[in-house]
C-alpha cells in the first residue's frame, strides 16, 4: 500500500467558512465555529483520512488589514501555514466576489504559491445564481492560474468530498504524520479554551469578544473517569468582567454550561468546569498570552 500524507492550508478573507470546512473535512467539531469574524487565533489542525492518504488541515486565521500587535501576529500566522504548506486552498465566498481584501490575498499568492499546489474553493454557492458563479469562476482563473476550482458549499456539505478526493491525490507520498484515529494535534487544553472561547463570543456578541481570551489552567483527570477544567476569561477593563459576568451572573453561568455540554460531548465524559474571570490590562501586549494561543508574539511587531 503507498500511504500519502501532506499539510493543507485553508485561507481566506475572516468569515470565508473555513472552519465549517474543516469540521466538515474532518468529520468532528475542531475549529470553533461562530459568525464574529477573525474567531479562529491558532493553527489548528484536524486530520482527516481519505483512502491512503492522510490530510493534516492547518486553519489559518482568516485574512484581513492587520491593525494591532494580535491582528498582525494572526496574520503572519496565517502566511506561515500557507508557506509550510504542500497544498493551499484559497476559500471565497461567493456572494461577496473579488472583494478588496480577496485582492491584497491573490497579490499575496503570487509569492506564497511559487511551485506550490493552488486550488479555489468558491463557498456558498447556494447563495448565488449560476450565470454569477461562472463569472465570479473566470475572473479569479484569469487573477491567478490555480491548479483547479471547486463549488462548494461547506455547511450543507456540496462538493466537499470532491475537494477531499482530490487533495488525497495531490498530497506527497510519505508515511502518515498522526496516528489513525488523532483528529486534532492541538493540546486538549487548548481546545477546551477555545470552546468555551467560542460560547463567549456567540453569547457576548457585539460587546468585547476581542478583548477577551480563555486559557485552561488547570487540567485534573479523576478517579471516576471525569474532569475537572478550570479556565480564566481575561478581560482588559473591569466593565468588561461586568459584562462577562452578566446580570447575577446569569451570562458566565450560560456560558459554562454551553461549554461544559460541548466538552463532555467531544470528551465523551462528564466534565466539572470552572470558569473565573480576571481583568488584565495589557494581555494584548504579553507574550505568554500568545503562545497560549499558538501565535508569535514577534510576529505582532509593527
Amino acid at each position: 500500500m503507498t500511504t500519502r500524507a501532506g499539510f493543507i492550508a485553508l485561507i481566506g478573507e475572516p468569515n470565508a467558512g473555513k472552519s465549517t470546512l474543516l469540521n466538515r473535512m474532518v468529520g468532528a467539531k475542531v475549529s470553533i465555529v461562530t459568525h464574529k469574524v477573525q474567531t479562529t487565533r491558532a493553527r489548528i489542525r484536524g486530520v482527516a483520512m481519505e483512502g491512503d492518504s492522510q490530510l493534516v488541515f492547518v486553519d489559518t486565521p482568516g485574512l484581513f488589514k492587520p491593525r494591532r500587535r494580535l491582528d498582525r501576529a494572526m496574520v503572519a500566522a496565517a502566511w506561515g501555514g500557507a508557506a509550510d504548506a504542500d497544498v493551499v486552498v484559497l476559500l471565497i465566498e461567493a456572494h461577496r466576489g473579488v472583494t478588496e481584501g480577496v485582492e491584497r490575498i491573490l497579490e499575496g499568492l503570487s509569492e506564497i504559491g511559487k511551485g506550490r499546489t493552488v486550488a479555489l474553493a468558491i463557498n456558498k454557492i447556494d447563495k448565488v445564481q449560476a450565470e454569477e458563479l461562472l463569472a465570479l469562476t473566470k475572473k479569479l482563473n484569469d487573477a491567478y492560474e490555480f491548479s483547479e476550482t471547486f463549488l462548494i458549499s461547506a455547511e450543507r456539505g456540496h462538493g466537499v468530498e470532491d475537494l477531499r478526493h482530490w487533495l488525497a491525490e495531490q498530497v506527497p507520498e510519505g508515511p502518515w504524520l498522526y496516528p489513525e484515529d488523532q483528529i486534532a494535534d492541538l493540546p486538549m487544553r487548548m481546545i477546551a479554551a477555545e470552546m468555551t472561547r467560542e460560547k463567549l463570543t456567540l453569547r457576548l456578541h457585539q460587546e468585547l469578544p476581542y478583548q477577551l481570551t480563555v486559557e485552561t489552567e488547570n487540567w485534573e483527570e479523576r478517579k471516576d473517569g471525569s474532569a475537572k477544567i478550570d479556565q480564566i476569561i481575561y478581560v482588559v477593563r473591569d466593565g468588561h468582567k461586568g459584562i462577562v459576568l452578566g446580570k447575577r451572573g446569569e451570562t458566565i453561568k450560560a456560558v459554562s454550561q454551553a461549554a461544559r455540554a460541548e466538552l463532555e460531548e467531544f470528551l465523551d465524559r462528564k466534565v466539572h468546569l470552572f470558569l473565573q474571570v480576571k481583568v488584565r490590562p495589557n494581555w494584548l501586549e504579553e507574550s505568554e498570552r500568545y503562545s497560549e494561543m499558538g501565535l508569535d508574539f514577534k510576529d505582532g511587531n509593527a
